[in-house]
């Protein structure tokens, strides 16, 4: 099964200042702040939820089709996921804006200072979906978060051409409004979500899960290191336990790694319960690393990774499918 992954494309650009930033800021001049923080080291992490997802998909060996936009700074991150399997030929390039680029600072208490710029993200709605997907053999779309008007555009233009496709509003989910939601989710073959995330849904969308079941094909909750849930329609949820050994690093990218485990066993015609297990081994790569693509996939460890979490049969019907 081909699939494209839609969504936000960014660059990270994380600081950190080694001291408080309450030792600085003055309360009764919080009107008036004019500050600048002396940091003492930067790390630039390839990032972006359709970058994430994309970059584990063709670790995995799927050669998925990524879609966004990105500006003409894009060269050596097109050239890092051409060399880890993606297929980049859906990614379009802005006359005008820069790539999407998160700026963060954190100070040694934990506080953080942070600013997004979305640039080329917000071109995305100048991308035909439909005709991408026709011309690569795409039989799913995961439609990610990013522009939220190219959210609903894209699934719009996927449920009238019959394309089935994937919900997955991850940080979106504080921004998009009850009707936005609605339409997101209507129709969708699979929709993603962890438990804060499926709570925020219900309550915006006035829906129970038992209404969201009956309009989409699957809903996988992931329950952080109680592993993830998969709900659908008239059977009883499927609980899938986490891979215990894991050892906490950094958690950016870990729900995307799990996204891109679960669709790449979907995509080799695995069960359920084997998508879940390959989603939770993929999240603990990223947990174990600092950068959401900085992890290395060595098919040989993660298939004695899932010997170790989920015994022989799932090892062995998982490594069967993993890349040489």
């Amino acid at each position: 099964m081909r699939i494209a992954v839609s969504g936000s494309i960014a660059t990270d650009h994380l600081m950190t200042f080694g001291g408080k930033f309450t030792d600085t800021l003055i309360a009764e001049k919080l009107d008036k702040i004019s500050v600048s923080f002396l940091v003492g080291n930067l790390e630039i992490r390839r990032g972006g939820v359709a970058g994430n997802i994309a970059y584990g998909l063709g670790s995995l060996g799927l050669k998925p089709l990524l879609v966004g936009s990105v500006g003409p700074d894009f060269g050596d991150y097109r050239t890092w996921l051409c060399d880890h399997g993606v297929d980049t030929s859906g990614v379009r390039t802005s006359a005008t804006q820069q790539t999407a680029r998160f700026t963060g600072t954190n100070d040694e208490a934990g506080n953080q200072i942070a600013s997004f710029y979305p640039g080329a993200m917000s071109e995305d709605g100048e991308i035909d979906i439909t005709s991408l997907a026709a011309a690569n053999g795409v039989e799913l779309v995961l439609i990610g978060a990013g522009d939220p008007g190219a959210m609903q555009q894209h699934t719009a233009d996927c449920r009238a051409a019959g394309i089935p496709f994937a919900a997955d509003f991850s940080q979106q989910v504080a921004f998009l409004d009850g009707d936005a939601m609605r339409t997101l989710i209507e129709g969708a073959s699979y929709l993603f979500c962890n438990e804060y995330e499926a709570a925020v849904i219900e309550s915006k969308t006035g829906w129970t899960g038992e209404d969201i079941l009956a309009r989409v094909g699957t809903r996988i909750i992931t329950l952080g290191s109680e592993g993830a849930r998969v709900e659908r329609r008239g059977e009883e949820p499927l609980v899938v336990g986490p891979v215990k050994d894991a050892t906490f690093v950094e958690p950016t990218g870990a729900g995307d790694a799990f996204r891109c485990g679960f669709l790449a066993a979907t995509a080799w015609g695995l069960p359920l319960e084997r998508a879940v297990q390959l989603g939770n081994l993929m999240a603990v790569h990223a947990l174990e690393t600092v950068g959401p693509q900085e992890y290395e996939l060595k098919p040989a460890s993660l298939t004695e990774r899932a010997r170790a979490a989920y015994g022989d049969e799932a090892a062995a019907e998982l490594a069967a499918h993993l890349p040489a």
